[in-house]
């Protein structure tokens, strides 16, 4: 006798606006569709579904790290097919179907970088971008680190850094043959890193930490 499959417990399918975080059922399941009513002002991201509230406003050592390294790309991706956009910006990671309500993981990378414009929307990007950055924050955590590293490389995130703004240092991870991340060593002050997706693009650790 075959086991009877329980599904996952979901919102339904047409949600009330939502106005209070609170309101939000940690044990339930949410789709793309449900997080399009969600008018709290408390940001949260979506992994397979479930909630991760993001924390509090960044700091400004944070927004200075995040925007050193922003306002590089973009100087570097004027007038070049690939667009660089920074946080608040949601990037959808569907399995297969695009609909709002199959897609069940939306994160908010700080900085991102997207060549295919076939993924690009009206809100946002639908798809793996081809780099994406994180500057990490006091309040990150190691589940929240691990959660994003697993989705970056399923989903095929071409390169992904983990910029420290306490430890001074970069780390990148780059999608193998294989489809899987390969670390690199660990780059910090004094250091210019490059990018397997940028060929010509370079960043002097000097210039993204100068004010630490």
């Amino acid at each position: 006798m075959s086991k009877k499959v329980v599904p996952y417990p979901t919102p339904d399918e047409i949600d009330e606006p939502v106005k209070q975080f609170n309101e939000l059922d940690a044990s339930l399941t949410y789709s793309y569709a449900s997080y399009l009513n969600w008018f709290f002002p408390e940001r949260v991201e979506l992994i397979a579904g479930k909630i991760f509230k993001m924390s509090p406003a960044p700091s400004r050592v944070h927004q200075e790290v995040a925007g050193s390294i922003f306002l590089n790309l973009g100087v570097f991706l004027k007038d070049k097919p690939c667009k660089v956009y920074s946080a608040p910006f949601d990037v959808r990671f569907p399995k297969e179907s695009k609909a709002d309500k199959d897609v069940y993981t939306v994160l908010q990378p700080d900085i991102c970088v997207v060549c295919d414009k076939s993924k690009l929307d009206a809100r946002g990007c639908i798809g793996a971008p081809d780099l994406v950055v994180e500057v990490l924050s006091p309040g990150n955590t190691r589940m929240e680190l691990l959660n994003k590293y697993r989705v970056y490389e399923e989903f095929g995130v071409k390169e992904y850094w983990i910029v420290s703004q306490s430890d001074l240092n970069v780390l990148i991870y780059t999608l193998n043959e294989d489809g899987k991340f390969r670390p690199s060593k660990i780059f910090t002050l004094s250091e210019t890193i490059t990018s397997s997706v940028l060929p010509g693009f370079e960043l002097a650790l000097d210039d993204v930490f100068e004010e630490m």
